[in-house]
């Protein structure tokens, strides 16, 4: 189940000395970029100063707010008849991050999507339905030439049209299907209320937002499949950076393409391994932008154990994004927590809304969840025991009290891309 054995199993010793020789050449790369000529000039830095990969702590942190300074073009590396595609990155206000590949760029990112399908057990016989957008965001495309590359009979399905997408499965005899969880969650309700059972599915890759085990198992039962997480950035070319093997037990990051520090989000100091903080990446394999030391936001960690598989050290599941992290009352809150608190108790179901308001200088959060329609007689005031069980619960769990309003099924917004289930009113106050 290898795409490249030799280079995903390669000894420490022959990978650092790669990871070294890719970031000295990362490093005269970024010199084609005026930002980082004039940032690396300030800090006293030149191609000398990288002699060992601890050298990379010299080098100042690249900020998402850095690219969306440098729009449109601003962190291109080579010139712009070299850039055969243009993505942006989705759910930002203002101008967004603009990503360049060039056609060495798209090879490159095909061949990871590769590896990581081809380490679960994906291969040239399997049908792949892809539901994601194939617009300016990058798991479309980037899925869409790594399932092509297996050699995989690839469905560019996109996103929408749920009953349409339910099926191309059945009638196409699907194996392997590529979506949020959020919509795959929205996938099995539409198919449970068909009456239809999408037998031909053996695999669902998901991705782009965290998601926890509890919703991993949820879609194992209801779609038949075996889950595997993806994880990527589109300023890291997009998805591919990292991905589960079969033990599922954390994602193996491509080591010989990207760097990687965790680091604490408030100092920048690095952590040591087992802690969480931010994730810091440095691709090694860029041509059209190279970056240094990219602050992804995401909050993990490097696990400490090996792997059966032989694919080096892993990354923890992404449990939240630093400045995705509310704290309410001094107390850090990720949406991935309160999901994984509800989706242990079976009359609620898996569709939630937290609303975080400021009242009289205290803030309260208020969580909306869907009453599972087994449970749903009709009355919502008949439900004064359950709203107080997940009260109990989600304080048990994030030690913190909350307001839970049950709501109807199929009440609450569906979401086809991301999902945005937290709305902070606090500053518009």
């Amino acid at each position: 189940m290898f795409w490249n054995k030799k280079i995903e199993t390669l000894n420490n010793k022959d990978l650092q000395e790669l990871q070294l020789k890719r970031l000295k050449k990362t490093f005269a790369q970024v010199q084609h970029v005026d930002f980082y000529k004039k940032r690396l000039a300030e800090a006293g830095l030149k191609a000398s100063s990288i002699k060992t990969l601890d050298d990379i702590t010299k080098i100042p942190f690249t900020k998402k707010q850095d690219l969306r300074d440098g729009y449109p073009f601003g962190f291109f590396a080579v010139p712009l008849k070299k850039i055969v595609r243009i993505h942006t990155t989705s759910g930002t206000t203002g101008k967004p991050t603009v990503v360049g590949y060039t056609r060495k760029d798209l090879d490159t990112w095909s061949d990871l999507i590769a590896r990581n399908m081809t380490m679960v057990g994906i291969t040239e016989d399997d049908v792949f339905q892809n539901m994601v957008n194939y617009g300016m965001f990058t798991g479309g495309l980037g899925f869409h030439y790594g399932a092509e590359k297996v050699g995989m009979t690839v469905i560019p399905s996109a996103t929408g049209n749920t009953k349409r997408q339910i099926e191309m499965i059945n009638d196409f005899g699907v194996t392997t299907i590529h979506c949020t969880p959020s919509y795959a969650m929205h996938l099995s309700e539409v198919a449970e209320e068909m009456g239809t059972n999408l037998d031909s599915l053996k695999t669902g890759l998901f991705g782009a937002e965290p998601w926890s085990e509890s919703v991993r198992k949820t879609l194992e039962r209801r779609l038949g499949v075996t889950a595997y997480d993806s994880y990527g950035l589109s300023e890291l070319f997009g998805p591919g950076v990292a991905f589960e093997c079969k033990e599922r037990d954390g994602l193996h990051i491509w080591h010989d393409a990207y760097l990687v520090e965790i680091i604490d989000p408030r100092t920048g100091e690095q952590v040591g391994d087992g802690e969480r903080g931010e994730l810091v990446v440095t691709p090694l394999v860029k041509e059209a932008m190279p970056l240094l030391r990219y602050r992804t936001g995401d909050v993990t960690m490097l696990m400490e154990d090996g792997c059966l598989c032989r694919r080096g050290q892993k990354i923890a599941r992404i449990t939240g994004r630093s400045d995705d992290m509310l704290v309410i009352r001094g107390i850090n809150v990720f949406p991935s927590q309160i999901e994984h608190v509800l989706l242990k108790i079976p009359e609620v179901g898996n569709q939630f809304m937290v609303y975080v308001d400021r009242v009289n200088h205290l803030d309260e959060m208020t969580v909306e969840v869907e009453i599972n329609r087994e449970h749903f007689s009709g009355e919502l005031a008949d439900l004064t025991n359950l709203q107080k069980k997940v009260v109990k619960e989600l304080r048990d769990a994030l030690e913190l009290r909350t307001t839970v309003k049950l709501v109807e099924p199929g009440s609450l917004p569906r979401f086809e891309g991301k999902s945005k289930r937290v709305i902070d009113r606090r500053e518009a106050i």
